[in-house]
């Protein structure tokens, strides 16, 4: 069965559709279909003195083979204004969330097996009177998912968090039991359905500093960390934690698991980008469909200069592969 991947250049002024043409200079183990705009690609060849072929595909008609070395297979999606490298246009905020939207889609009705995303700007989204948070929300409501969860990976690392985007003083309160088991029911899950691993062992941050010290440094782990993660080993989960954040992410301890959940985005995310910045990949579970982002935001200033660097979508897409191929 031949796998197939569709891949969103996010902002059109932004570096998305640098790293797709810089991404077509190598041929690609799989088909990867670009969902964007044809000639905006053509154009941002040129820009960047890239020999690129692009070649339109039909969505009746997806290609078997990976694209040849020098040529991006192109799903032609129409722009709204034309693009100038660099400076963002509201007028073609939708012309992005169409991509998503047929990207997604294709996942949905099988035509593709996973997808990737290059960044967005969700400012110009906004702006645009679209009310948008992000990739992650705007494909749970496509796909229905009752809760997804953020995973960023590297090279030795996965780090999956239990809240995200929140203030710090708004991360106990949302450190629930109901919010643990069910964040870490999504990553056990996927670890085995998604990662193709048998039985994952995820080591588990406390919250507090030295994990609560007993509760002298805060309760949270005595009251509702360790029942919550004691319920889920109960249903033959293997997890060990809570453990304390800043000696759990040493080799010994990492040597054996194969996911850490962490409570909050700076508890486990400082930790990953130093060990992998450049070469991370974000991964959203919990969905039916897979889907794999670059690390990275648009960097609009250095859109059309070729001065960027390809690791986080050559990450993102060889995970794409792999979840793919493990599912």
């Amino acid at each position: 069965m031949t796998l197939r991947f569709a891949l969103t250049p996010g902002e059109p002024a932004g570096i998305g559709p640098d790293l797709c043409l810089m991404m077509a200079q190598a041929i690609q183990p799989y088909p990867v279909i670009v969902i964007s705009n044809a000639d905006m690609l053509r154009q941002r060849a040129i820009q960047l003195a890239l020999e690129v072929q692009v070649i339109e595909v039909e969505p009746q008609q997806l290609p078997d083979q990976p694209a040849p070395a020098g040529s991006l297979y192109v799903l032609d999606t129409p722009l709204y204004q034309p693009v100038v490298a660099g400076q963002l246009n509201e007028a073609n905020a939708q012309h992005v969330l169409e991509t998503l939207t047929r990207a997604g889609q294709g996942c949905l009705n099988g035509q593709f097996d996973a997808m990737i995303t290059a960044p967005v700007h969700k400012g110009i989204i906004n702006q645009a009177g679209v009310p948008f948070s992000g990739h992650t929300e705007f494909l749970q409501q496509l796909t229905g998912a009752p809760r997804v969860v953020m995973m960023l990976a590297t090279h030795g690392l996965r780090v999956a968090l239990v809240t995200t985007h929140l203030p710090l003083r708004d991360v106990a309160d949302a450190v629930t039991a109901d919010r643990i088991e069910s964040v870490t029911r999504i990553l056990h899950q996927d670890l085995q359905d998604k990662f193709g691993i048998q039985n994952p062992h995820i080591l588990v941050c406390g919250l507090n500093p030295h994990a609560g010290e007993d509760g002298h440094l805060g309760r949270e782990e005595l009251d509702i960390i360790t029942p919550a993660l004691d319920n889920l080993r109960a249903e033959g989960l293997n997890l060990t934690g809570p453990l304390p954040a800043d000696t759990l992410f040493t080799p010994m301890n990492l040597k054996h698991c194969d996911a850490v959940l962490a409570m909050y985005h700076d508890q486990g995310l400082p930790v990953l980008k130093h060990k992998g910045f450049g070469a991370a990949v974000n991964i959203t579970l919990g969905m039916p469909i897979i889907r794999t982002s670059v690390d990275h935001g648009t960097a609009l200033d250095l859109a059309g200069t070729g001065n960027i660097d390809t690791g986080s979508l050559e990450i993102a897409l060889v995970t794409a592969f792999q979840m793919a191929s493990s599912r």
